[in-house]
């Protein structure tokens, strides 16, 4: 028989703490209704009244089917009634039907910090809690830096977490505010707090990252009894971030001893990965390719070793397989690739070459000779391919770039600021028609964004009866790197694109010339995604 996990989800009020993180309201409430999907048990919203953007978060708040919607707050400042916190009513007239109160556990904090003995704390965690409660809210305390304070004055961490279940809360959850704590100190304050007579079911644990423990240290509270994780998507969260969501979920349903003892909610983790890729890009980030479970590189396999024994069977180098959680297997071609990786990796986009076919050869030399020029095959998957295609023959010839000419021009504006402004042009021939595009590098907000991105617009400005299938095509992420240096410099660009569907593909361009050299990377992105969505039989 599986015993009930519940997870608390604080994207949109510790992650919003991220460095550099600044949600909109819509874009809150897209990811409540997110989580909500998921089967997530609880989403904390924010903090009401703490910003314009909680203020009209909470003003219009997202009708989740699932999850309890949850508000964030304090418990009652010292020298004023629960009644009479004005705080604590912001939050309160939030009406939610769940209210997350922080509260100092740590008598350093309590003393220091707060200014105020410790029976008075303890006092304004239980009138806080009682306040709530009678006017019918579902209450959680937020024990914050209850590890430091259980190391420091055990008793009095305890004592604080007792009054506020005796209260009324129905989660007590034990934060690692600081994030230095280790499994081993985590399982010893879960199996205080139990000892001392609250019951694991009303345990939660809050952990941060400082030392990339958080996940480990999630677990590490759940095995000595916590029944509620609270975490962020993507690890968001202040300093080094919050237990990540996106791991924790996938090891609790697929992984021993969790999935055949614990019931999380989660029932369908096949869309994790585009979960995961929403939120970056809600955040304007480039997805980090080492994630585990949804990353780009989770279930790359380079060394021909291990392309060969996944060629046989997925699991002698994979732990999971990759479509479980919406990802996907990639065999990469580089320079140390051997004919089980060329083989893998063709079949993989589709490509059916005999074994003895020949020219799989004169693919792996082709790759091997313009990687030493300066090519990256293996961050390049779409270029790649559509060299083997262009190898065997099997390359569409959808369009031709007759020219292209890209200027630059530096003035002074009409408020005597000095801008850069891109200008490209680009013919391109179809179906024996000549077809000129122009375009400049001003983004939606009227800033320059640069040369690149004036060629990708004019480049995808008009390709006849190919453009509905480009229209949803976007930049990702843009890098640059010189392979030589001196006078005879080489310039690697490596453009990473992405559509509505979620498919992110990587390109790659070499010229001594960097505006060429992102040109080939725009030309191959446009001609991957063209015959992925199969426009070479228009």
């Amino acid at each position: 028989m599986t015993e009930r996990l519940y997870l608390y989800d604080t994207t949109l009020r510790d992650g919003q703490q991220t460095h550099g993180v600044d949600f909109s309201a819509e874009d809150k409430v897209r990811i409540a209704h997110a989580l909500d999907a998921l089967g997530i048990d609880y989403v904390e919203g924010g903090w009401p009244g703490a910003n314009p953007t909680d203020s009209e978060f909470f003003d219009a708040p997202p009708k989740l089917k699932n999850a309890t919607f949850t508000a964030f707050g304090m418990t009652k400042r010292a020298g004023r009634s629960a009644a009479n916190d004005e705080v604590l009513a912001a939050v309160a007239n939030a009406n939610t039907p769940a209210i997350c109160l922080v509260g100092k556990t740590h008598d350093f904090h309590v003393t220091t910090a707060l200014g105020i003995d410790l029976p008075a704390n303890i006092e304004n965690i239980i009138l806080s809690i009682a306040h709530l409660r009678s006017l019918g809210r579902e209450v959680l305390f937020d024990a914050e830096h209850f590890f430091d304070g259980f190391r420091s004055n055990p008793e009095y961490a305890i004592k604080c977490c007792l009054a506020a279940y005796e209260a009324g809360a129905r989660w007590v959850v034990l934060c690692d505010t600081n994030g230095g704590a280790l499994p081993e100190d985590i399982k010893s304050g879960v199996n205080g707090l139990i000892s001392a007579g609250v019951p694991g079911d009303h345990i939660g644990i809050h952990t941060h990252n400082d030392t990339e423990h958080a996940v480990a240290n999630s677990l590490a509270a759940v095995d000595a009894g916590a029944r509620q994780i609270q975490g962020t998507l993507n690890g968001l969260g202040e300093r080094c971030g919050n237990a990540n969501l996106v791991a924790l979920i996938p090891t609790l349903m697929l992984k021993e001893p969790y999935a055949s003892r614990y019931d999380i909610g989660v029932t369908d983790i096949s869309g994790l990965t585009r979960l995961s890729r929403m939120l970056d890009d809600i955040l304007n980030r480039v997805p980090n390719a080492s994630a585990a479970y949804v990353g780009a590189s989770a279930f790359v396999h380079k060394a021909g070793l291990h392309a060969s024994a996944i060629l046989k069977d997925p699991i002698t180098y994979e732990h999971i397989p990759p479509e479980t959680v919406g990802n996907a297997r990639l065999v990469p071609m580089s320079n140390q690739a051997g004919q089980s990786n060329l083989c893998a990796r063709l079949a993989g986009a589709g490509i059916v070459v005999e074994k003895s076919d020949p020219r799989l050869n004169d693919i792996l030399n082709r790759v091997k000779t313009r990687e030493d020029n300066g090519y990256a095959y293996d961050s390049a998957q779409a270029s790649f391919e559509l060299l083997a295609r262009d190898i065997l023959g099997q390359l569409p010839d959808f369009f031709e770039v007759k020219r292209y000419r890209v200027t630059v021009e530096r003035r002074k504006n009409k408020a005597n600021k000095v801008v850069t402004l891109s200008e490209a042009v680009v013919a391109v021939k179809i179906n024996g028609k000549k077809v000129l595009s122009v375009s400049d590098s001003l983004d939606e907000l009227g800033k320059d964004s640069g040369p690149v991105n004036a060629l990708a617009k004019a480049l995808g400005k008009d390709l006849g009866p190919y453009q509905r299938f480009i229209d949803d095509m976007k930049l990702g992420d843009f890098k640059v790197r010189i392979t030589n240096g001196g006078v005879d410099a080489v310039t690697r660009v490596l453009i990473d694109s992405e559509d509505s569907k979620g498919r992110r593909w990587s390109t790659v361009g070499v010229s001594a010339n960097i505006v060429d050299a992102s040109f080939q990377a725009l030309l191959d992105a446009i001609r991957w995604k063209l015959i992925r969505d199969g426009a070479q039989d228009v």
